[in-house]
């Protein structure tokens, strides 16, 4: 079996690793390092919560052990998503480096642009940073990109789904050639091939699973929902989700539950609080300060739910999770694969558990077609849902016909003639001081005596009309 000690690191990154507590290497890792610490690009696919990023720390940290940084000239690049996956990244490099003298800097939004000029400006061997952040510090003249020699571009395929290749195409260009270039992902759609061919030469591709597989430690489960009216299956969706709660009892020590929308987040978490749970949100429009305490209040056990939004999806490394609840089946059957990865992390067992409502079906086969296997359907603890639905549409059935029935009923009430005649009424003194044209363009709606004779054209005709046939007849 592979030892980190047969990977050739650097002795001060293996006594880092020593006191970590880790003596064996994850797949990813034992395949990724040497040919990294060799120089050649790198292609890694393995499913989240195997280690991807120590696989990418560990040797740029042994080859930057020589040389010296220069003045915002960082020597190293690595690219992230999100702000929290910037910010772990940014911890393992603390962790790892402990004996050796290697600077870094994190580039993210939420925090002030002169703090993080003041480290650039020092030189640093590690740049960690969002494309964004990135691209800002560039336009702003306080970045030179010249001296990369290594670039990591983490999560790569969340890249592309969040609309970064023109930002990260754009890095690449402002990069040395001859850089080294590694490429990490959970999953790797077909349309990031481009990318690799364009900016990764002869590449290792190491591949620890099946692209897009989940892990074989986290039980799988689907609850298949249908509200009982419309306006009442967003009540009854969470009244659902905190019977999913309950019903794991002891066993859920901690946990996350994803939703599709921002707003989601906030209605969700405030209701579970509102029934006495102990939740708090997490989502892209609230404040890096207030995300990170969150965060850290989740991760030391303050808090026991944590409702997100995809922002947590990725990266976020918390070993010690037991559920996942994907409150919405994800849009992307992607997310569906990094959003379990949060539980059964480190070899622990997982249990992930998913609301499926009837819009999302076929989201919910795009998931399973992904992970190649049916998930097991879990039966609703309320148990009553159906009944209540099928009670309430025969109970609204018969509203709707007598709505319509006595729409028919008061038709024959009203008097067209009626309402006609009253409006003529006060016309009839002002007819006189119309204009000719405008009192014949009002012939049909005109004097009470004229709409007594003609009725339909029927017994009673015009007298102009009779009066023409006796003038034939007299002719």
């Amino acid at each position: 079996m592979t030892k980190f000690t047969d990977l050739n690191l650097a002795p001060k990154v293996l006594k880092a690793i020593e006191d970590v507590g880790y003596e064996t290497p994850t797949p990813i890792q034992a395949g990724a390092i040497p040919p990294a610490l060799e120089g050649r690009d790198v292609l890694g696919i393995a499913q989240t919560g195997t280690g991807k990023t120590a696989s990418f720390v560990l040797p740029m940290i042994t080859m930057l052990a020589r040389g010296r940084a220069r003045a915002r000239m960082p020597r190293s690049l690595v690219l992230c998503p999100t702000r929290e996956l910037a910010a772990q990244v940014a911890e393992n490099f603390d962790q790892y480096t402990k004996y050796m003298k290697l600077t870094k800097a994190l580039l993210i939004g939420g925090v002030s642009f002169k703090e993080q000029d003041a480290l650039i400006d020092k030189g640093v061997d590690v740049l960690i940073a969002t494309p964004g952040r990135l691209l800002d510090h560039f336009e702003r003249g306080k970045l030179i990109l010249s001296d990369v020699k290594v670039m990591v571009v983490d999560e790569a395929d969340r890249m592309l789904d969040m609309g970064f290749i023109p930002d990260i195409e754009r890095i690449f260009g402002l990069t040395p050639f001859t850089r080294q270039t590694l490429f990490f992902s959970a999953t790797m759609a077909p349309e990031i091939e481009r990318i690799t061919n364009t900016f990764l030469s002869a590449p290792a591709k190491i591949e620890v699973a099946r692209q897009a597989t989940s892990g074989e430690n986290i039980e799988q489960y689907v609850v298949m929902f249908k509200g009982s009216r419309r306006d009442r299956a967003a009540s009854e969706k969470r009244k659902l989700l905190r019977a999913l709660i309950d019903a794991e009892g002891d066993k859920l020590q901690n946990g996350i539950i994803f939703c599709n929308r921002k707003t989601d987040v906030d209605i969700v978490s405030k209701s579970l609080n509102k029934y006495g749970y102990q939740a708090s949100p997490i989502h892209g429009d609230l404040d890096q300060s207030q995300r990170n305490a969150t965060l850290e209040k989740f991760r030391n056990g303050e808090i026991k739910i944590l409702v997100a939004s995809d922002v947590a999806a990725r990266g976020l490394d918390v070993a010690s999770i037991t559920h996942v609840f994907n409150f919405d089946v994800p849009s992307h059957a992607e997310d569906y694969v990094h959003r379990i990865g949060r539980t059964g992390r480190a070899g622990r067992d997982g249990k992930a558990i998913m609301i499926c409502e009837p819009r999302d079906e076929k989201n919910f086969a795009d998931v399973e077609a992904l992970i190649a296997k049916e998930i097991p359907r879990l039966e609703n603890p309320l148990g009553n849902a159906p009944v209540e639905e099928e009670t309430e549409v025969k109970s609204d059935k018969p509203k709707r016909s007598r709505s319509r029935k006595r729409k028919t009923e008061d038709a024959p009430q009203v008097e067209p003639q009626a309402e006609t005649q009253v409006e003529a009424l006060p016309r009839e003194e002002s007819r006189k001081s119309e204009p000719k044209s405008d009192s014949h363009s009002r012939r049909g709606r005109g004097r009470k005596e004229d709409d007594n004779k003609v009725v339909g054209l029927g017994d009673h005709l015009p007298s102009f009309i009779a009066l023409s046939f006796e003038e034939r007849q007299a002719g």
